[in-house]
């Protein structure tokens, strides 16, 4: 019923207007006393105009806009329909009616036709966005500053004040741009910088009117300034959330458009620009394999492969229970695609041949990989057999298959490594560097790509400090100066996506991730997002490093050729391989140390393809391996 009053009113406010300003413009100009050799002129532009504008106005679809949302496009395009109406008219009545017809009455008709059908939904605004809240009465509603006089600021502002429902007033509005102060936005003053925000908060609460929170609105702020705007929020005291950047909202990861405050954005950076014709060229239509598919990098890059339509998409990983839910996922969120499940493990290079050859595979992502560092130092074995002999299988199984394309996931923590974790990834970007180890000609295109930390990732210090603020601390720190590189798992997929366009051959790509963070800034700036103080709150406790760790991580050995590429975001390593005969001959050795169990013969072994690993000190090297150092990138 309500539809229908609605579809009613849209038709009949117009219609009066149009007929209103028609008669009236006929009175005007004739001083309000209708000659009678016009009357007949009159009665017969009492058809022709609102039938003219009716018709014009439909063609236009006036009749479908929302009136409590009109803008400058919604003027604009009323400006537009009104002078195509009355051009119409005025072709109309020269033509057919009578050229002697009033020609001032068109202009006059114009102009009091569109003030009329231009306020009708200015005024139905007004009345909802400001005589609506200011006369509703709401004891209850709660005062914020928004934090950021600019687009969003004012968007969020016209939010708040038009739904009642959310129970919010504006108090005034926070910049860090002088230039903006005293100035208004909606009514709503601009009362101050970011760094007064205590004292505003104070002086309205002096005042009686009690600010309960501040909502940054910066959803294109930079690390550096989003990192401002929650040190001078915090001093504050009260609560303050933030609008989610562009990225989120077309990605659909929010539900809301206010949220919290997260580490990521503190963390942020430009986003990084990718290629996307030049990856659907290379993904589209192409069977695709994604070892390791379940984990953080591996299921993300499953989800932006499935977005480029490949002709099928083959999941390989241990994890079934992870497995079963990411392809519910995908099969809900991409129903046309061909998704294959493959549950199996790495290391069994007869199941890893089987998937490659019997669905053909074109294009490998090996994503598979353990990757925790204290973990690692203590299961050795396991380490090397998953993180060398697992890559070599899938390598040589994908060299055998003849894919166009081999990515590896590999590690920062493989640069001068002091782990096993990042001893062997360094091993296994040598394996792929150096693929075909058989002596044959090349495939493809088979490269490694080096990432920093992934932010919120299993395991990752985002999470771990999380849950440790939640429980009330401490929070633990191995170290005060540890720095580390981040990256969002978008990012790090993205970085994936762009290098298996851009890979010759022998190639580590890494992607720019500005400067590191220090993880004590880090664990301070999280107990702060809590509400809560560092240190008198929550205590922060260091604990030491742990086997494995270093206090910063590189992302070039002293050896690698920096070379460039299309790509600003992305630099290039050019590596001089291993000899192959030799590689295999160490391989064939590794297996054999593996099944012995030998911990301290395999560190050793590893010392002759990664001599400038720098961790735990180990039995010196016997072997002479002048022929591998030749070639090895040291």
């Amino acid at each position: 019923m309500l539809e229908i009053v609605t579809r009613s009113w849209l038709i009949v406010l117009p219609l009066f207007a149009v007929l209103s300003s028609y008669v009236i413009a006929f009175l005007l100009r004739f001083e309000f006393s209708i000659p009678e050799n016009v009357e007949l002129d009159f009665r017969i532009g009492l058809g022709i105009f609102p039938l003219a504008k009716i018709l014009v106005f439909r063609i236009f679809r006036l009749h479908t806009s929302r009136w409590r949302l009109a803008g400058l496009h919604d003027l604009f395009t009323l400006a537009i329909a009104n002078v195509t109406a009355s051009a119409l008219i005025c072709a109309t009545t020269i033509l057919w009616v009578s050229p002697s017809f009033p020609r001032s009455v068109y202009f006059i008709d114009l102009a009091l036709c569109f003030l009329a059908t231009a306020g009708i939904p200015f005024s139905i605004r007004l009345y909802w966005e400001v005589l609506v809240p200011n006369a509703s009465p709401c004891p209850n509603r709660k005062s914020v500053f928004i934090y950021g006089a600019g687009a969003a600021g004012s968007l969020l502002c016209k939010e708040l004040r038009s739904n009642l429902k959310l129970e919010t007033r504006v108090a005034g509005f926070l910049d860090d741009d002088e230039a903006k102060l005293g100035s208004c936005i909606d009514g709503v003053p601009v009362i101050g910088t970011g760094s007064e925000a205590a004292r505003l908060v104070a002086q309205f609460a002096s005042k009686g009117t009690q600010v309960s929170e501040i909502i940054i609105a910066l959803p294109s702020a930079s690390a550096l300034q989003m990192r401002k705007a929650v040190d001078h929020c915090s001093v504050t005291g009260i609560p303050f959330k933030t609008l989610p950047g562009v990225a989120e909202l077309l990605s659909g990861k929010i539900s809301s458009q206010i949220r919290e405050v997260q580490a990521n954005d503190l963390l942020g950076r430009e986003p990084v620009r990718i290629e996307e014709s030049r990856i659907a060229s290379a993904i589209t239509n192409e069977t695709v394999l994604v070892t390791g598919g379940c984990g953080s990098i591996g299921s993300e890059l499953c989800r932006q492969l499935a977005g480029f339509n490949p002709g099928k998409l083959v999941i390989f990983d241990q994890a079934e229970s992870e497995m079963f839910m990411l392809a519910l996922e995908l099969r809900k969120r991409f129903p046309r695609l061909e998704l294959v499940t493959e549950v199996g493990d790495i290391c069994r290079a007869g199941r890893v041949r089987g998937v490659m050859s019997r669905h053909a595979i074109n294009v490998v992502f090996h994503a598979a990989a353990y990757k925790h560092v204290p973990l690692m130092e203590e299961n050795i074995c396991e380490a090397i057999e998953n993180n060398v002999i697992g890559t070599y299988n899938v390598v040589q199984a994908a060299h055998r298959a003849g894919v166009s394309n081999f990515v590896l996931i590999s590690s920062d923590k493989a640069v001068n490594p002091t782990s096993i974790m990042g001893l062997t990834k360094r091993v296994a970007e040598l394996i792929v560097s150096a693929t075909p180890l058989d002596g044959g000609t090349k495939t493809g295109a088979f490269v490694s790509v080096r990432f920093g930390n992934v932010l919120g990732s299993a395991g990752s210090v985002i999470p771990i400090f999380r849950r440790q603020i939640a429980a009330g601390g401490p929070v633990t720190v191995t170290h005060p100066d540890m720095h580390r590189y981040f990256m969002s798992v978008s990012e790090a997929v993205q970085l994936v996506l762009q290098a298996s366009t851009m890979g010759e051959g022998s190639e580590v790509f890494v992607l720019d991730m500005g400067d590191p963070v220090r993880i004590m800034d880090l664990a301070q700036n999280m107990i702060r997002l809590a509400g809560l103080r560092p240190e008198k709150d929550i205590e922060i406790r260091v604990t030491g490093l742990r086997p494995g760790e270093k206090l910063f991580e590189e992302l070039k050995l002293d050896g690698e050729h920096v070379l460039p590429t299309h790509h600003e975001k992305i630099r290039r390593f050019r590596l001089e391989t291993p000899d192959p005969l030799y590689l295999r001959r160490w391989l064939e050795r590794l297996r054999i140390l593996l099944v012995e169990g030998n911990s301290q013969g395999l560190k050793t072994h590893l010392l002759l393809l990664v001599p400038e690993y720098q961790g735990s000190p180990v039995a010196t090297v016997n072997q002479d391996p002048p022929a591998l150092v030749r070639a090895h990138a040291s």
